[in-house]
């Protein structure tokens, strides 16, 4: 009766079962896992937010199919203020980075075709690529005091039904940024094997040491697809407006746009609300991200401290976003590890495979989770790891 496509193992893994027995027993747990900042206690402005959702102008129905020029025009004032220029007809609105990458391997694919995934990453590509009928093929960032792509791996996994080449700048939950040495030679590659790029930049404001990174929607050497949205840069995910911004040579960009146009009308998903406020909820940024900047600091910092009053374990280098990667002794699988330190310590931290890790011995942390939860999961999590 289904199709294959959601041909799923649908059975909850052990760790989610270890989570929902400690829910039933009442236990508090320190959740090292947490990334709703809605719940992070970050301070919002409420009147701003909810004024912004007033508008009359939302009883009017403007099916525009790349979404209200108002809110792409708003986009477009983010990204030049990060010296980057994007023209708002490039701009096409969605609910989600989610559906974004929908339409967009839409356009590129055909069934059965391949998009080149990084490993580790966000394991949310599988289950996009399967419900588009494209094959996911994964290429390795690998870590030499500091992540970078391995090339080798990258043009091993091209072949013929290759179509683009996904990079998540900077990666969750790696925080490598793409280096402008990288971004030559990923340019090169596209060019040579008429590839395209997918480029998720959701946490691209979130750089640890401050410094603003270049954005790819300035990209022109290759046809590429920037994605983002309101869910990182302004800290609400709950307002679900997200974008894609096309770049390249004019002969691969203007077709894209076109062909994009007809995707998007089909579907009008994105609400007129959200579009009329996109203006103050990307304003928002301004006060948002510094609140998360400094619990991102301080709870690294926090994690620098602990970790330096120990032997066992370590960090991995992270340049930005929202995680760390604690490196642990391989003394059991990362997810008994795991399920050890929330079943006898109330503590819920990511195992490494999570994320296609190749090894065991890593475990994945947020970094914003409240100061005095972290302090606390982090101490329970490198004693633990004495014991």
């Amino acid at each position: 009766m289904f199709s294959r496509r959601t041909d799923w193992n649908l059975a909850p893994n052990r760790l989610s079962l270890a989570q929902q027995e400690a829910v039933r027993d009442g236990k508090r747990v320190l959740d090292l896992t947490l990334s709703n900042p809605t719940r992070a206690g970050i301070e919002y402005d409420e009147s701003a937010i909810l004024n912004a959702l007033r508008s009359p102008k939302a009883l009017d129905y403007d099916p525009q199919p790349k979404g209200l020029l108002g809110a792409r025009k708003a986009v477009a004032k983010y990204y030049a203020s990060r010296s980057a220029a994007i023209d708002p007809e490039h701009l096409f609105l969605t609910t989600s980075t989610s559906e974004g990458y929908s339409f967009v391997f839409r356009l590129l694919c055909e069934a059965g075709d391949e998009v080149l995934v990084p490993k580790p990453s966000y394991p949310l590509f599988d289950f996009l690529a399967d419900l588009e009928d494209v094959r996911p093929v994964p290429y390795s960032l690998i870590y030499d005091h500091g992540w970078q792509i391995d090339f080798h791996s990258l043009e091993a996994a091209c072949t013929e039904r290759t179509r683009a080449i996904v990079l998540v700048h900077p990666n969750n939950p790696t925080g490598s940024y793409v280096s402008d040495a990288e971004r030559e030679s990923l340019n090169a590659l596209c060019r040579e094997r008429n590839l395209a790029l997918i480029v998720d930049e959701v946490f691209l404001d979130y750089a640890l040491d401050t410094q603003p990174r270049g954005s790819f929607v300035t990209n022109n050497e290759a046809l590429t697809f920037t994605l983002s949205g309101l869910s990182k840069i302004s800290a609400l995910p709950q307002m679900k407006l997200a974008w894609i911004a096309v770049s390249g040579p004019a002969s691969q960009a203007q077709p894209a746009v076109q062909r994009l146009e007809i995707i998007a009308d089909t579907y009008l998903s994105l609400n007129a609300p959200i579009q009329l406020a996109a203006s103050v909820l990307l304003e928002q940024r301004k006060t948002i991200q510094p609140q998360l900047l400094r619990r991102v600091q301080g709870n690294l910092a926090e994690l620098d401290r602990q970790l330096s009053r120990q032997k066992a374990c370590s960090r991995l280098e992270i340049q930005g976003g929202w995680y760390a990667i604690v490196r642990i002794p391989v003394t059991r699988s990362d997810e008994d590890f795991a399920i050890e330190l929330l079943t006898h310590d109330s503590v819920l931290v990511h195992p490494g495979h999570f994320y296609d890790f190749p090894a065991d011995g890593h475990v994945v942390s947020s970094l914003i989770t409240p100061e005095q939860e972290f302090s606390a999961g982090i101490s329970a999590l490198l004693q633990s790891v004495e014991l």
